[in-house]
């Protein structure tokens, strides 16, 4: 009897054992090291629908009046803060580097309110004004800063990509550009945004192909019990905004192959308007924004070293238009 006892026990060690290793496996990635940067990184915040939102900023020493700003939008259940480091302080060292500056604001509750009607979250419960929330704050730092009204733009990984859709349907006038990375346009009867008349935001839209929890070809957003309910493929995606602005034809395609054997393919819809949208695809990519500085956790799928997806998103962004 001693013998089973004792059988049974050890073999519950080595099964917690086991299970604890696979779960720091998966589960767990090392911080990113903190650059060296020139600038400050301050907190804020704002009343924005009777509520105190707050943020980060990061501003380069020097940075000269009328700079561009980048809103960096986190995803579900992080912060401003985490989501600095998730990007590996990438926008930082551009920001540095070219000269703009960029805000880390907080969802509410650690989400957005974007445009899935599913979603059992209590930003989504309570149709927090995310898009009023981040106008004010952009205005207050256009203020604040003295950067470019007419250069603000958006982006996010995961839930902030959703965020960043939205911003691009409901406040273009504001958002001159977005970028949304692990994210797709919901499906009609998930969807819940008003799109703006006359025009969007540019649009950039950057998918891995193997991602978990955002099928690259559509159909549901289901992970581990997280429910967001159905979108559209990545291509269905930038068809659905380059319609709204009135793209016609077929997009301009293009491929290349970076480290590692990853390849990246670009879907480019433009006409003679400043308004453009583009598909970057990652072939072989997971869920998160691709990056040198830091790998994403191997829950997430894997996470591509090239291209530097900060770099890429800027790049849009300091090529549009006026």
């Amino acid at each position: 009897m001693r013998r089973i006892l004792r059988f049974v026990l050890w073999s519950a060690v080595a099964l917690v054992l086991v299970a604890g290793s696979l779960l720091v496996y998966f589960l767990y990635s090392p911080a990113p090291e903190l650059p060296r940067l020139s600038g400050k990184l301050t907190r804020g915040s704002i009343v924005a629908g009777g509520r105190k939102r707050t943020y980060l900023t990061y501003v380069p020493h020097g940075l000269a009046g009328g700079a561009p700003l980048v809103v960096v939008m986190h995803g579900s259940g992080q912060s401003g803060a985490e989501m600095r480091k998730w990007t590996g302080y990438g926008f930082d060292r551009l920001a540095d580097e070219h000269g703009f500056a960029v805000v880390y604001p907080d969802g509410f509750g650690g989400y957005w309110d974007a445009c899935n009607i599913v979603g059992d979250y209590s930003a989504n419960k309570l149709n927090i004004d995310d898009v009023g929330f981040l106008t004010a704050m952009t205005g207050k730092l256009v203020n604040d800063i003295g950067v470019d009204p007419r250069r603000i733009f958006a982006t996010g990984v995961s839930r902030g990509g959703h965020m960043a859709f939205r911003l691009a349907l409901e406040a273009p006038s504001r958002f001159r550009a977005v970028a949304a990375v692990s994210a797709n346009v919901p499906t009609p009867e998930n969807f819940k945004c008003r799109p703006a008349e006359g025009r969007t935001s540019s649009v950039m839209i950057m998918n891995g192909t193997k991602d978990p929890l955002n099928p690259f070809n559509g159909g549901e957003v289901s992970f581990f019990g997280l429910r967001r309910g159905n979108v559209r493929s990545s291509r269905e995606s930038g068809q659905y905004f380059a319609n709204l602005n009135h793209i016609a034809g077929k997009p301009i395609t293009s491929e290349t192959a970076v480290a590692d054997g990853v390849r990246v393919e670009r879907l480019l819809w433009r006409n003679e308007s400043n308004v453009e949208v583009e598909l970057v695809a990652i072939e072989g990519g997971g869920h998160g924004i691709p990056q040198p500085y830091w790998r994403n956790p191997r829950l997430l799928g894997p996470t591509a070293k090239e291209p530097n997806g900060p770099a890429v998103i800027w790049a849009f962004f300091e090529g549009q238009r006026p």
